[in-house]
């Protein structure tokens, strides 16, 4: 019996349809990547677990895909750690690579390996897939495409001001509407010194990030499962719940945060940032959301968070600043931000919304039929000096029925075919057809090729 044909979960297939959509993203993405100076590397697709474990807390390591050794692997394995099925004791003997989780730690390594070869700052961008052993549900899938740009070697604010501008051509040319929110972890990190829980601001932030999904009441409960004392709970309200402007929301906390000296240096961040924003004359909506942790440990400054406001999805871009990534791998105090884009949950908003262009310059524009004989000679010589002159066309390879080659052009949704019979030839001319219209030109071949330029 036929073994029946399967991918695994949370993965998927894509058809040329869909690539020519994708790479519409990617395409668009890396134009305007390049546009602001930052160029391209990759890495492989698995890295040393010593790389990837402890970099994105516990919920993050237990989302890492493992990779068996090769040959006989648990022929070095505890044969106690086996009986007794300690299974994070058998790993550890058993496998020693794993899927990379996200592009921004193989970052850090790729830095630190090359700083002898690269110039700081440096500007790199990369596309490049993603594994992530999550539940796999609408908008969250198992492997996945991130577009990722960052700057390392510079403390500069205006690093997060130019992604911010960055975001907003992205989704502009993309017509997607969006709004961006950001925060800054050392505001976070003053909640927490003043209500007394500078150690646990971990267990703070990656509760607090949850709030869009769990709500208030399950965040609060998590903070409380985590130790933290009712009284430090009802101080945290008033702070995640503060609304306002931008301004409005700042001047209020420089009063909470009063006493934390790293908690107005982070609200002196956020205001440099507006102002350069208001100076620029940004057209995209930022807005402060004092609620946005984002839960990767390594965050130290801004933290950034895009999400479409048309079609009810999670977050379709996010990052932020890391001050000493690279000083886990040896390389210390040289500060990073960059921030990431979804390229398939951009996907799913633009499919949603109908919002690929139907011109995208990728699909053939124009078949050519084929009548066989002398007649395909003919067509054959046009079509070169169509391709050559950057127009995208096909020649049916076999000589068929024409309703059989009229219905491939249809299914391609290629808009015109060319017919090149014994009359077209001797009249050293081509037919035309409008595939959508139906209607029907007699042109040489400069106004063919004229015509299909247009």
């Amino acid at each position: 019996m036929a073994q029946k044909p399967s991918i695994p979960k949370g993965t998927r297939d894509f058809s040329p349809v869909e690539m020519v959509k994708r790479n519409y993203i990617f395409d668009t993405v890396r134009k305007v990547f390049q546009k602001y100076g930052y160029l391209p590397i990759e890495t492989p697709a698995m890295e040393n677990l010593s790389t990837l474990m402890g970099k994105y807390g516990e919920e993050g390591d237990k989302l890492l895909f493992k990779i068996l050794n090769s040959g006989d692997f648990l022929s070095k394995a505890d044969s106690n750690a086996l009986d007794e099925k300690a299974s994070n004791r058998v790993m550890n003997q058993i496998s020693e690579k794993g899927l990379r989780y996200d592009l921004t730690v193989p970052f850090a390594r790729y830095v630190v390996q090359h700083q002898n070869d690269i110039t700081f700052p440096f500007k790199r961008y990369q596309i490049q897939p993603v594994w992530r052993a999550d539940r796999p549900q609408k908008g969250r899938y198992r492997e996945f495409f991130q577009c990722d740009v960052d700057v390392v070697g510079s403390n500069s604010l205006l690093n997060e001001v130019e992604l911010i501008q960055v975001v907003e051509e992205v989704y502009n040319l993309l017509n997607i509407n969006v709004a961006l929110k950001i925060n800054n972890r050392k505001i976070l990190s003053g909640i927490a010194e003043i209500i007394g829980a500078s150690d646990q601001i971990v267990d703070i932030t990656v509760a607090i990030d949850k709030l869009d999904k769990i709500g208030l009441e399950k965040v609060n409960e998590e903070l409380a499962a985590k130790g933290l004392s009712e009284q430090a709970i009802n101080m945290i309200q008033p702070v995640i719940l503060l609304s306002g402007t931008n301004s409005e929301k700042l001047a209020s906390l420089k009063g909470t945060l009063a006493s934390s000296e790293i908690g107005l240096k982070g609200i002196a961040e956020l205001e440099k940032v507006f102002a350069y924003c208001e100076h620029l004359n940004l057209k995209l909506e930022v807005e402060l959301d004092l609620t946005l942790a984002r839960g990767l440990n390594y965050y130290t400054g801004a933290i950034f968070e895009v999400k479409a406001k048309d079609v009810a999805i999670g977050s379709i871009t996010g990052g932020g600043r890391y001050d000493d990534l690279t000083g886990i791998f040896g390389l210390k105090d040289v500060s990073g931000v960059g921030i990431s884009f979804g390229a398939d949950r951009i996907y799913d908003v633009m499919n949603q919304l109908e919002l690929f262009p139907l011109n995208d310059g990728v699909r053939t524009k124009v078949l050519f039929v084929n009548f066989g004989g002398e007649d395909e000679l003919y067509a054959t010589t046009a079509i070169k000096r169509i391709r050559e002159v950057g127009i995208n066309a096909e020649f049916f390879p076999d000589e068929t029925k024409i309703q059989k080659q009229m219905n491939y052009a249809n299914k391609k949704n290629i808009p015109f075919v060319v017919l090149t019979g014994e009359k077209e030839r001797a009249e050293g001319e081509y037919t035309l057809k409008n595939m959508l219209s139906g209607e029907q030109l007699h042109l040489s071949i400069e106004k063919l090729i004229e015509t299909l330029k247009d």
